[in-house]
This record gives structure tokens, C-alpha cells and sequence, in this order.
């Protein structure tokens, strides 16, 4: 499989505390592939459920994904920013540190009521994921499910996610950072 490919033996950076991989499907590098992303985005939209309301992403990695999804799953798409607007319409501020950020992330296009589902392109420490659940919950809303594309599961923040919450991450591709030569390989 084409995202399984992406992954195996691709190089890291340090992102602090973590190695972060660099590659087509985050960060483009190489330019992202169509049909990598279309096989991402298959592949998800037959893993979800999808009752519900809308999607939620986080606009720096995610939102090339999402907008995948929402397209494929025929949902409205909601985007978590870096920074605010001040048009009346606010955001909603939710602390994140996450493996490659701390900051305040700013939640858009969540209603009271919504039934969420959350799409995200990785989980590794957990902490985009608690943050843009922690939003949708001060909004009012509810995460109906947490879609991921490619997990780092020796960082726990799958773990994290199902143990505060209580809400099953589901994802697709499992990988890991060898400590010696510092490049991903895929799991299972």
C-alpha cells in the first residue's frame, strides 16, 4: 500500500523530545502524490462510521486530509487554526502541546450539538488530539469518532486520548523511528 511506503525508511527530524518523520503525506516532501492521498482518504472513510455533523482538523497537518474526507464523506468541514479571527464569530482557545507544538489552537466551525469526528493525519503524543477534543467538548459538542491516519504508538498518545476521554482512536498504519539509524519503519 502507497502510504505504507511513505513511511518505511523515511528520515526524521527532532522535534524537541521527539523524532518527527519528514515525508510526502505531512509535509510534502516530495509533493504529495494523488492518489497517496487518495488511498489515504479511501482507506479512512471506510474505517469511520461517519454519524456525524461535521469534521474537525487541525489546519497544519490535517487539513490537506480532511478536506480529503469531508469531500469523500460528504460532511462540512471544521478547521482548528493557530490564530484567531475578531469577527464576532470566536473561536474557540484550547491549550495544545503537542510533539512538534505548545500553543493555543483556535477551533472554528463548531456548533453546540454537533457530533463531531475528528480526522487527523497522525497521532503520536496524544496532544493535538486531546486539545481538539477539549474544544469540541467546551462548544458543546460531542466527538462521535477519532479518524487517524498513521499512529507512532511508542510516544502513547493513543493511550492518552482513550484513557482521559474514553473514545476509541482508530487509525491505519502503525510506525516507529528506529533509535539507531533515526528513520520510520512500519509496524505490523
Amino acid at each position: 500500500m502507497l502510504l505504507e511506503q511513505v513511511y518505511q525508511d523515511a528520515p526524521t527530524v527532532s522535534s524537541g523530545k521527539h523524532r518527527t518523520t519528514v515525508n510526502e503525506f505531512t509535509d510534502q516532501i516530495p509533493a504529495l502524490r494523488p492518489e497517496v492521498l487518495r488511498e489515504a482518504t479511501e482507506r479512512l472513510v471506510e474505517l469511520g462510521k461517519f454519524d456525524s455533523d461535521k469534521i474537525l482538523v487541525e489546519e497544519d497537518k490535517g487539513a490537506i486530509l480532511g478536506g480529503a474526507v469531508s469531500l469523500a464523506a460528504g460532511l462540512p468541514l471544521a478547521v482548528a487554526r493557530w490564530y484567531t479571527y475578531a469577527v464576532g464569530h470566536g473561536s474557540i482557545p484550547v491549550p495544545i502541546d503537542s510533539e512538534y507544538f505548545s500553543g493555543t489552537l483556535y477551533v472554528n466551525g463548531i456548533e453546540p450539538g454537533d457530533r463531531v469526528t475528528i480526522v487527523d493525519d497522525t497521532i503520536s503524543t496524544g496532544g493535538t488530539l486531546i486539545a481538539l477534543v477539549e474544544a469540541v467538548q467546551a462548544a458543546g459538542a460531542t466527538v462521535s469518532e477519532v479518524l487517524v491516519a498513521v499512529e507512532k504508538p511508542q510516544n502513547g498518545g493513543r493511550e492518552k486520548v482513550e484513557k482521559r476521554f474514553g473514545i476509541d482512536v482508530r487509525t491505519l498504519v502503525r510506525i516507529a523511528v528506529d533509535d539507531t539509524s533515526q528513520r520510520a519503519y512500519v509496524l505490523d
